[in-house]
Formats: structure tokens, C-alpha cells, sequence
């Protein structure tokens, strides 16, 4: 089973979004703006649907898909969990990195010797 962050990260799946995020649509509008088959688009759906971050109404004949706020709110959470967790230890490698390095000379000084 994909996660939200796995299925959101997939190309096709993210343009989705943000088309779904600026008005709901049909699969057949979905499709329009893709070079991939509707059944394709489908399945793209059906994983979001599955992971949270969209939910479908049938109106009539049609499914009008359009993006679940609470899916993507989970999705957002997640996202900066995991960027401040990451950008922590990054600025504490590069502080590490750069206390372990001699004081270099700049290019004017070294011409001056």
C-alpha cells in the first residue's frame, strides 16, 4: 500500500493535484490535460482516492473528483516533519564540516606573499 507522500510525489499524480486543488472535475476533464489513457488517469485517482488526498461524489452518470482538505493537510504535516528534521541535521553537518576545516587564505592574500 502507497502512503500519501509516496503517491503525492509521483508526477502525474501531483499535476492531478493541483488541477483537482483549482476546481473539481470529472475523470474525462482530468484526462483532457494528459496525454496518458483515461483508464490511466483512473488508476491515478483510485491511489489517491485510496491514500486520502482525493474523494469522488457521483452526480449522475459521472464521479466528480476533488482533493480531500484533511488528506492534504496530513500531507503537509508530514512534508515539514520531515523538512525540519532533515534541514537540523544538515546545518549541523555543515557546522561540523566547517569546524573540522583549517582557515583557508583568500586568492588575494596568497598573491601577495
Amino acid at each position: 500500500m502507497t502512503d500519501a507522500f509516496s503517491a503525492a510525489a509521483e508526477p502525474t499524480r501531483r499535476r492531478i493535484l493541483q488541477l483537482l486543488a483549482a476546481s473539481p472535475r470529472t475523470v474525462n476533464e482530468i484526462a483532457a490535460e494528459f496525454t496518458s489513457t483515461r483508464s490511466a488517469i483512473s488508476q491515478h485517482l483510485l491511489l489517491l482516492a485510496a491514500v486520502g488526498l482525493v474523494e469522488a461524489e457521483k452526480v449522475g452518470r459521472n464521479r466528480i473528483y476533488r482533493v480531500q482538505p484533511d488528506g492534504l493537510r496530513r500531507l503537509q504535516a508530514e512534508i515539514d516533519r520531515f523538512w525540519t528534521h532533515e534541514l537540523d541535521l544538515l546545518v549541523a553537518d555543515a557546522h561540523t564540516l566547517a569546524a573540522s576545516r583549517p582557515t583557508s587564505h583568500s586568492a588575494t592574500d596568497k598573491d601577495s606573499r
